[in-house]
């Protein structure tokens, strides 16, 4: 589930291991690429973290990032 707190989306995803970590991220990559909106996001072994915030609407939670969060989502088949 997606958390909103303090002007931004944020939602830990959790794998197996860093290798589907990782595939998830290239995965959302592309995401972010189409969508021209890049998340803030890390990795540690088999956790990935995503933050997302609209800079260019004062740094606040826009339908950009719930269409992104959407996607994200989606990728992890969550949707």
């Amino acid at each position: 589930m997606w958390t909103e707190a303090d002007d931004h989306l944020t939602k830990d995803f959790a794998f197996a291991n860093f290798r589907a970590a990782f595939a998830f991220m290239t995965r959302v990559a592309f995401v972010a690429e189409e969508l021209n909106h890049h998340p803030e996001w890390s990795n540690v072994y088999g956790t990935v973290t995503i933050k997302l915030t609209t800079h260019d609407a004062g740094n606040t939670v826009t339908q950009l990032d719930r269409d992104f969060a959407a996607a994200c989502d989606a990728i992890m088949g969550e949707d």
